[in-house]
C-alpha cells in the first residue's frame, strides 16, 4: 500500500472535482475501499501500483514508478445546467504536489 496520507489526498481531490460541478458523491471515494496490485508496463518495464474501487461506483488509482499519479472515479450524475449530458467520471493526475483534474462528460442518447 502506498502512503495512506497521499492516497487520502487523492480521494479528496476526486471529491473536489465533483464539488466544483455543484454535485456530491458523499464521502466517496475512500482509501479503505482500494484493493492494490502491481502491474508492469510492457514498454518501459516500470512497475506501477494500481488500486481499484469496486462497489456502487468504480474507479482506479495508479501510482507510477516516477512519482506521478492518475485516478479516475465514476460519478454517473446528470450534468447541472445541461439536460443532454451527464458526468461520467472525474479524473485527477500529476505529481502529488501539483494535482490537476477534470470531469469526463457523456451524452444521453
Amino acid at each position: 500500500m502506498p502512503d495512506p496520507e497521499l492516497a487520502a489526498a487523492i480521494c479528496a481531490a476526486l471529491r473536489r472535482q465533483v464539488e466544483k460541478l455543484g454535485l456530491s458523491i458523499g464521502d466517496e471515494p475512500q482509501v479503505d475501499g482500494l484493493a492494490f496490485a502491481e502491474t508492469v508496463d510492457p514498454y518501459s518495464r516500470e512497475v506501477s501500483l494500481v488500486g481499484s474501487w469496486q462497489g456502487q461506483r468504480s474507479g482506479s488509482l495508479t501510482f507510477f514508478a516516477d512519482g506521478r499519479v492518475f485516478a479516475e472515479y465514476q460519478v454517473l450524475l446528470p450534468c447541472p445546467g445541461d439536460a443532454r449530458r451527464y458526468v461520467e467520471a472525474v479524473q485527477v493526475w500529476g505529481r502529488p504536489a501539483q494535482l490537476r483534474g477534470e470531469p469526463v462528460f457523456g451524452e444521453f442518447a
